[in-house]
């Protein structure tokens, strides 16, 4: 199984919202995360490079590689986009799901220690989830700061080598 298909898997456990559009998924989610929710956005939105474009995929707010630059795509389904972050409101926390942090050791490895440096204790996190009870400005800069981290192009080729990058 390859880091995406686990990825897709690990993707599974979360809530979902019956929506087809962000907007829509906006009115779903509990009124007291849309603050949250709308800040973390516009931070990604805001430090994203260029070429990501926010979707809604898999039922959350996700930002992907558009077919367009990338015609491939996420192979196991037809004609998806490639996914590098995504935003989803649980039950508990607000999760941000990235794909590079899941793929790549050294992007890893930053985001714990500098999460570490910023708030003293290790991150409550899966493999490609970040959960957060409550999002700062310290969790916002530090979202910004990793999303800065890679491009479009770096992500097509972590993607491409997928089976040799995995944590």
């Amino acid at each position: 199984m390859s880091i995406y298909d686990k990825l897709l898997h690990i993707r599974g456990d979360h809530m979902r919202y019956d929506v087809k559009t962000i907007d829509e998924y906006l009115k779903a989610i509990p009124k007291d995360r849309l603050k949250s929710i709308n800040q973390l956005r516009k931070t990604i939105k805001k430090h994203l490079p260029k070429g990501f474009v926010e979707v809604l995929q898999y039922q959350m707010i996700s930002y992907v590689i558009p077919l367009k630059t990338y015609p491939k795509g996420y192979h196991v389904t037809l004609n998806t986009p490639l996914s590098f972050i995504s935003i989803a409101s649980q039950k508990h926390t607000i999760n941000l799901y990235h794909s590079g942090i899941y793929a790549n050791k050294d992007l890893h490895d930053w985001f714990i220690n500098t999460y570490i440096s910023y708030f003293g204790k290790k991150p409550n996190m899966g493999k490609s989830c970040i959960r957060f009870k409550e999002i700062s400005d310290k969790t916002l800069a530090l979202i910004a700061l990793l999303c800065e981290k890679m491009t479009v192009e770096d992500m097509i080729e972590l993607y491409e080598n997928k089976d040799q990058n995995t944590c």
